[in-house]
């Protein structure tokens, strides 16, 4: 009822038993979270929600409008149309500290309760009809801009944002999920993507808790010495065991695992990282997205890779070791809404009274 009349009192709700509605009233409000602000993109395909929280802060969620029949199957057009996938933030900030992303900027402020991750679903569906669900990693996800492909081969794969490293909020992220996949909203735990820098002990348990999605993982680094350069949080999560991790997870989902990896100019760009790219994958079912940089401001120590060393990265994962492999197309920089620009640039007004905040209906345990 609240998701049809999304102005709607509690006490308004029909049907329910009488006690019901005291306690709704007192306890429980239909929203937590308000839309601030909407940005559309020049590109007329991208959409920026600001969404203000009860506490005063914000996050940001990403609306991507993508056309299926800009892909090709088989030197085809695919079939389909107009597809909507909403990447949602899942914390306030990231505690990662990846040197390429914007987001890591913030610093970590405070997990989202799965009612306030819920909210961004709700507020995204008054806009247009969402299809595809990514919880991004601090600055990516995958599963929703359209890829620009040399080859025809192209599958459909796309890519997005959100803010907050999912899987260090996994018991509101499960939750949310489970939400998201029941009813009223029915998304299919296919449309849903989580991506991740690489937490293995949550990778461990995702597939039993939330069987049937996709997972995409922040690799963005070849060797371990590497990727702590840029990740400094993969120290904690060794190249080699999160491998071994991802090799069972692939062995029990028998699902396809989709790599991200960020293109930076003379530092895993080259032809020799290819090819270690390519040796350390070639054993899994992969789908590899390479993503152009977006510089995050004129101090930033990386450069974008040339569209030159992209595609011959791009020829070798494919040529030498027949891995899927796409690039993905740069949308809605203009409302800083691409891939690792997501940051909150208002204030972080606490306007956190002495009174206690209230639930949000998503989170009554029932």
């Amino acid at each position: 009822y609240v998701l049809q009349n999304p102005g709607c009192e509690l006490g308004e709700i029909p049907d329910l038993p009488s006690s019901a509605y005291r306690l709704l009233r007192t306890k429980f409000k239909p929203f937590t979270s308000t839309v601030h602000s909407v940005f559309h993109s020049t590109d007329g395909v991208t959409t920026k929600l600001l969404i203000k929280l009860q506490n005063g802060a914000f996050v940001e969620a990403v609306i991507m409008t993508y056309d299926t029949r800009l892909g090709k199957y088989g030197g085809k057009p695919r079939l389909g149309g107009p597809r909507s996938t909403l990447c949602i933030s899942s914390q306030v900030g990231c505690k990662m500290g990846c040197k390429f992303c914007a987001t890591g900027t913030m610093g970590f402020k405070n997990n989202l309760t799965s009612g306030e991750i819920v909210e961004q679903l709700v507020h995204a569906s008054l806009l247009t009809n969402i299809r595809n669900i990514v919880f991004m990693w601090h600055h990516f996800d995958t599963i929703s801009c359209h890829v620009v492909s040399e080859n025809d081969d192209d599958d459909g794969i796309y890519v997005l944002m959100g803010m907050g490293e999912p899987l260090n909020n996994y018991t509101a992220l499960v939750e949310a999920i489970r939400v998201m996949t029941g009813s009223p909203f029915q998304l299919s735990p296919k449309r849903i993507t989580v991506s991740t820098v690489g937490i293995i002990h949550a990778i461990n348990k995702l597939h039993s808790d939330l069987p049937g999605l996709n997972l995409a993982v922040s690799l963005h680094a070849p060797v371990q010495e590497i990727r702590c350069q840029i990740m400094p949080s993969a120290r904690a999560f060794p190249l080699e065991k999160l491998m071994t991790a991802l090799q069972t997870y692939q062995k029990n989902s028998q699902q396809k695992i989709f790599i991200e990896y960020i293109m930076l100019d003379g530092m895993n760009d080259e032809e020799l990282q290819a090819h270690q790219l390519g040796k350390l994958l070639e054993t899994f079912q992969v789908v590899v997205n390479l993503i152009p940089f977006n510089p995050i401001g004129s101090s930033s120590q990386f450069r974008t890779s040339s569209d030159q060393k992209v595609s011959d990265f791009q020829k070798i994962l494919r040529g030498t070791y027949n891995i899927r492999t796409t690039v993905r197309k740069q949308m809605g920089q203009d409302i800083s809404g691409a891939c690792g620009q997501l940051v909150v640039n208002l204030p972080d007004k606490r306007t956190r009274e002495n009174t206690s905040l209230l639930t949000d209906i998503e989170d009554l345990r029932i």
